[in-house]
């Protein structure tokens, strides 16, 4: 049985299964698939368990000089990327609930003061995002217009907020959580992330957790809020000029 959904497996896999294989060992793997969108037409996945499976358009497999039979690794992928004018975005982290503690989620009721946001929320809201710095707005990307939103309270402040959106085509919803600072370190965070994504769940959906590789408090996040690390996701990036 896999620790994650099927859900979740499948949806990582199709982009790599469907496609054409031109190199594969005991720990790198590359293949092309000209299905890929213009924003992920290359991707790197590497699983937690060290594995790595690399993507790309047939085309630009082609521009930097990839083909059938070909000895290869991931420095040397990486390499010939570099040489093509290929730059890729920094690594994300992906955390998702195994299925064990998926159940366990499903099981528990938050205490605190929790609760979903809505748009008459807006002042409160408003309020909030006023007291976060740019940095901490721009990596949590929390916005009371997303699909769901839910936030933890104090003393009638607002303390914390999680929102999600679906992502495109697949039951998976993206979050963000941000807690202002003065109210860190008391469990708000673990418990609006545990919150918004058990209504992920009642929606049908599966939590997403993404963070990128050096920002360790976001990391100490998930696995807090009962998270599993799936591996690191790599894209190319928008600036590239292939």
């Amino acid at each position: 049985m896999s620790l994650f959904s099927q859900t979740i497996t499948d949806f990582w896999k199709a982009p790599f299964l469907n496609g054409d294989v031109l190199y594969s060992d005991d720990v790198f793997t590359v293949a092309t698939n000209d299905d890929l969108s213009e924003d992920r037409r290359v991707m790197l996945l590497e699983s937690s368990d060290g594995r790595v499976m690399a993507i790309l358009t047939a085309a630009l497999a082609e521009k930097i000089g990839l083909y059938q039979g070909q000895d290869l690794s991931e420095s040397t992928f990486r390499r010939k990327l570099k040489e093509a004018g290929v730059a890729l975005h920094g690594a994300d982290y992906l955390f998702y609930f195994s299925e064990a503690d998926k159940y366990k989620l499903l099981q528990e009721n938050q205490d605190g003061v929790l609760r979903q946001l809505t748009v008459q929320d807006d002042l409160i809201f408003s309020e909030f995002q006023s007291l976060a710095s740019e940095q901490d707005l721009d990596d949590a990307y929390v916005e009371l217009d997303h699909w769901a939103v839910f936030g933890s309270f104090e003393q009638k402040r607002l303390a914390s907020a999680a929102s999600m959106y679906p992502w495109e085509n697949v039951q998976i919803a993206d979050l963000g959580v941000l807690t202002l600072t003065s109210f860190r370190g008391k469990g708000h965070a673990r418990k609006v992330v545990r919150t918004i994504s058990k209504y992920a769940y009642s929606q049908g959906y599966e939590p997403q957790y993404r963070c990128q590789l050096d920002n360790q408090a976001s990391t100490s996040l998930a696995k807090a809020a009962g998270l599993t690390l799936f591996g690191k996701w790599e894209v190319i990036s928008p600036e590239s000029i292939v």
